[in-house]
């Protein structure tokens, strides 16, 4: 059933995309695994046929026998999985050649017997075309996630606030659905829930592929690029690992590079710049991922040009198995008292508590130079985690937010298998976007909060199904959940001595089991029998949040997506996160009890509403 849904998927994409060859194109093998493909661009689209099992092809194009651009397709040789578009509309009537070199594995492939000429696939396949279909339609693609239309993403880039527009750049394969090719992807919002996807934003240059980064606007023309200019910070990825600029006229639609690159390099690997301006200080800070070192990096700085290194956080603390990647660097108020405290970010990978890629943080006190950790009484300090499930990665915030908001949003997969995962013309989704806070714990412990943003209630449509002050035990109760399983369910229940168990079901027997057990004061998602899981035996899983909750109460929001699980307490005292794959959409919810003294005060089903672009 699934590679009869994804041929006619293939067969619908192609078909519509009103693809050819003509003789505008011509194909010269000029020696072994190389090939010269001219063509004049008097079409908007050149597509390259893909199959995700071949390893990489260099593709070169030339202009005027002048390299352009350098970029990387896993060319057809046996299938073709689907199709990634090169935009000839900038060379709208030009002759362009493409230098194709394909890896040493690709073989000319024979068809059938009548046919003599022994070219590979792609060959074959590859074709120009006036239109490009980005409409997706994927089992598994978020309705309510930003996510690219097609290609591979992985981490949030560069985010800022700028005139009523939510700017959200991303790690992106433009030619394909691995790991390749990084560009800065762009999408913009002006609510957090309607995403338009842009153009490429900042591209592979001489100096290398486009890394992480962070943006802010330039209030103060401290850089020289002008009054209220975006000013990117990016490393370029090379043969080694630089610092670069670029800034933007246009709110961010498109950069132009700083032509002084790079702007701080150092011997050893560093990377994911992310920098603010410090009112305080009246400079600039920056922190950069001294990733092998496990260490961060603090910078300051009058321009965002001359860097001087102030000091550096990590040495011997926090969770330590993995890189050390994607910092980020911000001040909070302290929830119920005036009292703020500085919050340091750091993305590891692996080593997050469940196995794999997590985000760590620090709460400490920062003075424009140094930060300074908080530690327990015993003079310890502890490692904390953002988020408790399998799937929250890289995560960062939005420079320039209004009202004060600390905004951040991850990353939802992992590394350990997000190239695995089970679907074909993109891969990755971003996680819903949260408010960040501070409170303290019973602990004495200072922790961040997370929430979901306010926006995020207009995806709500009217109320499906809802319970109200019903015991619960073990006989159980279920409800209704919409036909596509996409939904909010909204829970408060007292739960005081036995575990609470509720069971998002389908009808081919699949389940996701997440259980509340008042005894230890902790949240479990079970994802072992949820559905699809067999891709990598890194996820079947089961993944728990401390609540931070002793009163037995429970009050949770539940978000479900195609291929998403998000738990949050309600005052956003933990949140787990978790991709699920199931053959069906979960349309049942059971709730049972081990015991009689379980309360549901009060829980409702909103079905949410289709906002993905």
């Amino acid at each position: 059933m699934k590679k009869l849904f994804s041929l006619i998927l293939l067969a619908v994409f192609f078909i519509t995309a009103g693809a050819h060859q003509s003789n505008d194109m011509k194909i010269i093998s000029v020696g072994e695994n190389q090939s010269l493909l001219r063509i004049h661009a008097n079409e908007n689209y050149l597509l390259f046929p893909v199959e995700e099992s071949i390893d990489d092809s260099k593709i070169e194009l030339l202009v005027n026998g002048k390299v352009e651009k350098v970029f990387y397709v896993r060319l057809a040789n046996n299938k073709v999985d689907y199709y990634v578009p090169f935009d000839l509309i900038p060379y709208k009537g030009e002759n362009l050649t493409f230098r194709v070199t394909t890896p040493k594995m690709h073989q000319p492939v024979r068809r059938s017997k009548r046919d003599s000429e022994h070219k590979e696939l792609w060959i074959k396949r590859i074709s120009l075309s006036d239109k490009f279909d980005k409409l997706n339609r994927e089992q598994y693609r978020p309705v309510y996630h930003h996510t690219p239309s097609y290609g591979w993403m992985n981490d949030p880039n560069g985010m800022f606030y700028k005139d009523g527009e939510w700017h959200l750049y991303f790690q992106w394969n433009p030619y394909g659905s691995r790991w390749q090719n990084m560009t800065w992807g762009h999408s913009s919002s002006p609510d957090l829930v309607n995403w338009t996807q842009h153009d490429a934003a900042i591209e592979p240059n001489d100096l290398g592929t486009i890394f992480s980064g962070s943006a802010a606007i330039d209030r103060y023309n401290t850089a020289g690029f002008g009054t209220d200019a975006v000013v990117a910070m990016y490393t370029s990825a090379g043969d080694y690992q630089m610092q670069s600029l670029a800034f933007s006229h246009d709110n961010g639609m498109s950069f132009e590079n700083y032509s002084d690159n790079p702007v701080i390099t150092l011997p050893t690997e560093a990377r994911d710049p992310n920098f603010f301006y410090n009112e305080k200080t009246g400079l600039w800070n920056l922190v950069l991922a001294h990733a092998l070192e496990k260490e961060i990096l603090i910078f300051s700085s009058p321009d965002l040009k001359q860097w001087k290194l102030e000091s550096s956080f990590g040495k011997g603390l926090g969770a330590r198995e993995g890189v050390w990647e994607c910092p980020d660097l911000f001040e909070l108020p302290v929830e119920g008292t005036d009292e703020k405290k500085w919050v340091m970010i750091v993305n590891l990978n692996p080593g997050g508590p469940f196995g794999g890629s997590a985000t760590q943080y620090f709460v400490g006190d920062f003075d424009g130079k140094t930060f300074i950790p908080d530690t327990t009484p015993g003079g310890f300090v502890p490692t904390k985690w953002l988020d408790y499930g399998k799937d929250y990665y890289a995560t960062v915030t939005w420079s320039d937010a209004p009202d004060n908001r600390r905004v951040g949003i991850a990353w939802m997969s992992n590394w350990q298998y997000a190239d695995e995962v089970p679907t074909m013309q993109y891969r990755s989704a971003n996680s819903l976007p949260r408010d960040l806070g501070l409170f303290r714990g019973k602990d004495g412990q200072i922790y961040v909060s997370s929430k979901p943003v306010k926006e995020l209630l207009k995806l709500r449509r009217q109320p499906l199904s809802s319970l109200k002050n019903i015991s619960v035990g073990k006989n159980g109760t279920s409800i209704e959940l919409p036909d596509d399983g996409v939904c909010e369910i909204t829970m408060n229940a007292i739960v005081k001595k036995s575990p609470l168990f509720l069971s998002l079901k389908n009808d081919a027997g699949e389940v996701v089991t997440i259980a509340y057990d008042p005894k230890s004061s902790t949240l479990s998602l079970d994802r072992t029998q949820s559905g699809v899981t067999d891709f990598s035996e890194n996820f079947p899983a089961v993944t728990i949040a401390p609540t931070h909750e002793t009163s037995g109460k429970l009050n949770l929001r539940i978000f479900i997506d195609k291929s998403s699980v998000e738990i949050f307490d309600a005052d956003g005292k933990y949140s787990m996160t978790n991709l699920v794959f199931p053959s069906l959409p979960y349309t049942k919810l059971e709730i049972t009890s081990d015991g009689s003294n379980t309360r549901i005060e009060n829980l409702v089903v909103y079905p949410l509403r289709n906002q993905n672009n």
